[in-house]
C-alpha cells in the first residue's frame, strides 16, 4: 500500500500508463462502423468561396460523403465561448489558411485524405491583414462582416473590443524620467504533443462525443445547443487530454463532426494532424507600447501601457485574453497613476485562444523589460528597484481587487539569492531578473462526489481534466489523507459528462483550488457522517468527536475509520457519501467580473552567455522560485514550474509563426517550427518554492501552473543584455536577431526624457 500525506510527493496516479504509452487517448478510441473525417481547406490567408464541386471525390471507393455548408442548417449556426462568431465550415469567405471549407466522410483516413484532395474549390484570393499593423491601417480589408455587429460601435474597424482600466491621473502625473518604448511579441503554438482529436456516435436520440477537450462540460452545452437536444441528451467523454495548455479549453471541430455523424447516422472520427493543428489554435501575437514614469530614486510615478493583441480570425475566448491578461499589467508594483488600453484585433490569422498565462506573458514582457531599461538609465540595480515599488502582503496594488496575498519580497531575495544576483559575474556572462504575476480565477463553480466504501477504498468524481498536471493526484492525496485510506485505495473518476458532477473549466491554474477545495468539502462531508455514526455506537456526544487524517477521535479513545464505518453501516455493507461544492462569486462591478481568487506570482533570474560571432545565447544558469502558499505534492510543483519555464524559453529564443506576404503560414509543422529540446535548456536549472499557507485551496494552496512562465523572456533579455549590450525588444531572442543587436546601429528610443 502507498501511503500519502498532504505536503509528500507520491508516485503520480497514472503516470506509469502516461510514460510507458499505455494511457488511452481519443485517438485510440475505436467504434464499431466508424468513418474517418478529412478536412478541405483554401491554401490562401483570405478568399471568396465562388464554388465547391465534390463531384469527382464522391465517386472514390469508400467515400459516404462530402459535407459542405449547404447540408448544414440554415441559417449556418455558430458557435465559441464568448462570442457565437464561428461557423461550422466556412461561410462564402475563408478567413485564414488553414479554415475548412468542407469535409470528406470515407472508411479509413487514407481515403478520406484523398478524396480531400479530389474536392475542387474555385475561389478569389482576397487580400488579406495577418499583422496588427496592417489591421489597424486606415483602409484595411474587415475580417468580420459589420452585419455581424450590428450595435456595435467598432463594427466598420477591425478592433473587436478594446479593454480600458484606469486609476491615478497618468496626464497630469511628473517624473524625472520617462522611458517609452514598444515591444513585440511573437504568434506561437502549444505544441502538445497530442493532437487534437474528435469522435461523435448517434447515441439513440442523443449524441455521444469524445474529445481531446479541458471543458467537457462547456463543450456539452455548446453541441446541446448546436444539435438542439437537450444536456442530458449529449454525453462528452474526455480522456485525460496529452497536453494541452489552453489549445484544448473550447469547442474546434467538435460540432463538425457531431453534424457528420448525425448525418451518416454512425460514428465519425477527425484526428488532427500537427500541421492541422497549427491552423487551428495558437496563442495571441501582441505588439505592446510601454511609458514609464521614475522618479529620480526608482520610484514608479505613472505608467501607461497599449496592448494590441493579434486574435485571429474569430473570438474563440481571445478576448478574454486580452482583458484578463491586460489588467493586471502593471505588474505586483505600487503604480500610483496607471492607464492600460488593450484591443483585440480580428486578423486573417489562425483563431487564437488561451494560452498558459493567458494573455499576461505578452505584457509582462514589455512591461518588465521596460523596468530594466528604466533602472539602468537611472543608475540603478534593477533588483532594488523592483523591490523598492513590490506591494507588500495585504496592500492594495490593482484598485478594486484583491490585495497582495503572499510574502512576494521573500520569494524575489530567494530567487536573487539563488542566482547570486551581487556576487561577481563571470567573464562573459550576464544576469536578468523579471518578475510576473497572473490573476487567478474571478469567479468559478466546481462539485464533486467522494464515496468511502465499506473496506475503507475511496472513490473521487471530478469533472475536472487531467492534461498532465497531476489533477487525479492531488484529488487522490486529499481524499487519502482525509478519509484515512491508503494513496492506491483512492480511484479518481473524470472524463464522462454522465458520471461526474459539474465543472466549470480546466483552466487559469484553477483545480487544485477550486476543485481541490470540492473535494475537500465531500471529505470533510463524510467526516461529518462518520462523527454522528461513532456518536450512536458509542454513546457519547458528537460534538466531543474529532474526524482528522483517518482518525476518529472519541474522549477516552482512537479508533482507524474502519473501526467506525464498519459496525456503523452493518450487515447489509454500503457506503457513505459526500457531496462538496466550490464556489467563486461573480461581482458585477468589477472589470473582469470578479476579483481575483488568487495571484501567481514568480520571480525569475537567469545568467547568460552570448557568442557574440553567431549571436547565440546559452543560459548557464536559470532560477524560478515561486509563492504556491501550500504545496500539496512539492514534485508536481517543481516539475509544473520547470515545464512552464521551459515552455517560455521557446517564444523567447525560437519559437515564432512564419508568414509569406499572402499570409500563408510556412512553417507548419515540427521541422520547420522549432521547440526547445534538451539541447536548448539551461545548462543548470533551480526551482524552488515559498510556502506560507496562505492560499485560499485545501491546506492553504494556491494555483501556480502558469507562473514560471509569465516572466521568462524579460529575465533573459535582460541576462542577454547585461552579458553582451545587446538590447532587444522583438521576440523571439534568435540567433540572427540577436547578431543583427550586436552589430548593427542600435535603434534610438523613442522618448528616454529626464
Amino acid at each position: 500500500m502507498t501511503t500519502a500525506r498532504v505536503g509528500e510527493s507520491p508516485q503520480r496516479v497514472g503516470g506509469i500508463a502516461r510514460v510507458t504509452g499505455h494511457q488511452a487517448y481519443v485517438a485510440d478510441v475505436h467504434l464499431p462502423g466508424e468513418l474517418h473525417a478529412a478536412l478541405v481547406t483554401l491554401p490562401v490567408a483570405h478568399g471568396r468561396i465562388v464554388s465547391i464541386d465534390a463531384t469527382e471525390a464522391e465517386t472514390l471507393p469508400g467515400v459516404h460523403f462530402v459535407m459542405t455548408t449547404a447540408d448544414l442548417p440554415e441559417p449556418m449556426p455558430r458557435f465559441g465561448p464568448q462570442f457565437n462568431d464561428r461557423p461550422i465550415l466556412a461561410i462564402g469567405e475563408a478567413l485564414y489558411h488553414g479554415e475548412p471549407v468542407a469535409a470528406v466522410a470515407a472508411e479509413s483516413r487514407e481515403i478520406a485524405a484523398a478524396a480531400a484532395r479530389l474536392v475542387r474549390v474555385e475561389y478569389e484570393e482576397l487580400p488579406a491583414v495577418v499583422t496588427v499593423a496592417t489591421a489597424l491601417a486606415p483602409a484595411a480589408p474587415l475580417v468580420r462582416d459589420p452585419a455581424l455587429r450590428p450595435d456595435d460601435p467598432l463594427a466598420a474597424t477591425n478592433v473587436l473590443r478594446a479593454h480600458r482600466y484606469a486609476w491615478g491621473d497618468v496626464e497630469t502625473a511628473t517624473a524625472d524620467l520617462v522611458v517609452d518604448e514598444r515591444y513585440s511579441f511573437p504568434i506561437v503554438t502549444h505544441f502538445a504533443i497530442e493532437p487534437h482529436a474528435f469522435i461523435a456516435a448517434p447515441d439513440g436520440d442523443g449524441m455521444a462525443v469524445w474529445s481531446s477537450i479541458q471543458h467537457p462540460n462547456w463543450l456539452q452545452k455548446i453541441l446541446a445547443r448546436l444539435l438542439g437536444l437537450p444536456l442530458a441528451k449529449v454525453r462528452v467523454f474526455a480522456p485525460d487530454p496529452g497536453g494541452a495548455f489552453g489549445g484544448k479549453q473550447h469547442a474546434k471541430y467538435e460540432p463538425l463532426v457531431a453534424f457528420m455523424a448525425r448525418r451518416a447516422g454512425r460514428p465519425v472520427r477527425l484526428v488532427l494532424s500537427l500541421e492541422e493543428t497549427f491552423q487551428a489554435v495558437r496563442r495571441a501575437a501582441a505588439e505592446v507600447r510601454v511609458r514609464t514614469g521614475f522618479m529620480s530614486d526608482g520610484t514608479i510615478a505613472f505608467q501607461d501601457i497599449a496592448a494590441d493583441y493579434l486574435i485571429g480570425a474569430y473570438a474563440d475566448i481571445a478576448d478574454r485574453v486580452v482583458g484578463k491578461g491586460s489588467y493586471p499589467g502593471c505588474g505586483p508594483y505600487r503604480v500610483p497613476s496607471a492607464r492600460i488600453v488593450a484591443r483585440a484585433v480580428l486578423s486573417h490569422t489562425v483563431p487564437s485562444t488561451a494560452f498558459r498565462g493567458f494573455g499576461n506573458p505578452q505584457v509582462n514582457w514589455a512591461v518588465e523589460s521596460n523596468l530594466t531599461e528604466g533602472a539602468l538609465a537611472l543608475g540603478l540595480d534593477p533588483l532594488e528597484l523592483r523591490l523598492r515599488n513590490l506591494a507588500r502582503r495585504g496592500e492594495p496594488f490593482i484598485p478594486f481587487d484583491t490585495p497582495a496575498d503572499g510574502d512576494w519580497e521573500q520569494t524575489v531575495r530567494r530567487a536573487a539569492e539563488l542566482i547570486d544576483w551581487h556576487g561577481p559575474r563571470p567573464a562573459g556572462r550576464g544576469r536578468g531578473i523579471a518578475i510576473g504575476i497572473k490573476s487567478g480565477p474571478t469567479t468559478g463553480l466546481s462539485y464533486a462526489t467522494v464515496r468511502l466504501l465499506v473496506d475503507g477504498s475511496v472513490v473521487v468524481y471530478s469533472g475536472t481534466s487531467d492534461m498532465g498536471q497531476g489533477a487525479r493526484t492531488i484529488f487522490a492525496q486529499i481524499a487519502a489523507y482525509e478519509l484515512g485510506a491508503p494513496l492506491d485505495w483512492v480511484t479518481v473518476v473524470m472524463g464522462d459528462t454522465v458520471v461526474v458532477p459539474y465543472d466549470q473549466q480546466t483552466s487559469a491554474s484553477r483545480s487544485s483550488v477550486l476543485m481541490g477545495n470540492a473535494v475537500l468539502a465531500a471529505c470533510r462531508e463524510i467526516q461529518a457522517k462518520l462523527r454522528a455514526m461513532a456518536a450512536h455506537l458509542h454513546d457519547v456526544d458528537e460534538a466531543s468527536i474529532v474526524v482528522d487524517a483517518g482518525v476518529v477521535r472519541l474522549p477516552d479513545r482512537e479508533l482507524s475509520i474502519l473501526d467506525v464505518l464498519k459496525p456503523g453501516l452493518g450487515r447489509l455493507g454500503g457506503e457513505l457519501v459526500g457531496n462538496g461544492e466550490s464556489r467563486k462569486e461573480d461581482e458585477p462591478e468589477h472589470p473582469l467580473g470578479g476579483s481575483a481568487a488568487f495571484f501567481e506570482f514568480n520571480c525569475t533570474a537567469v545568467e547568460a552567455e552570448v557568442d557574440r560571432d553567431t549571436g547565440d545565447v546559452t543560459l548557464t544558469r536559470y532560477v524560478t522560485v515561486s509563492d504556491v502558499g501550500k504545496a500539496i505534492n512539492p514534485l508536481q510543483v517543481r516539475m509544473q514550474d520547470e515545464g512552464a519555464a521551459i515552455q517560455g524559453l521557446g517564444h523567447t529564443l525560437m519559437e515564432h509563426y512564419i508568414f509569406d506576404d499572402a499570409g500563408r503560414i510556412r512553417n507548419l509543422g515540427a521541422i520547420d517550427y522549432r521547440i526547445p529540446t534538451s539541447m536548448d535548456l539551461p545548462l543548470e536549472m533551480v526551482s524552488e518554492i515559498v510556502e506560507n499557507a496562505d492560499g485560499p485551496g485545501p491546506y492553504g494552496a494556491k494555483g501556480m501552473s502558469e507562473g514560471a512562465l509569465l516572466c521568462v523572456s524579460a529575465a533573459v533579455a535582460a541576462a542577454v543584455r547585461d552579458a553582451s549590450g545587446a538590447v532587444i525588444r522583438d521576440l523571439p531572442l534568435s540567433p540572427e536577431r540577436v547578431w543583427r543587436a550586436l552589430h548593427e546601429p542600435a535603434r534610438v528610443p523613442e522618448e528616454v526624457m529626464r
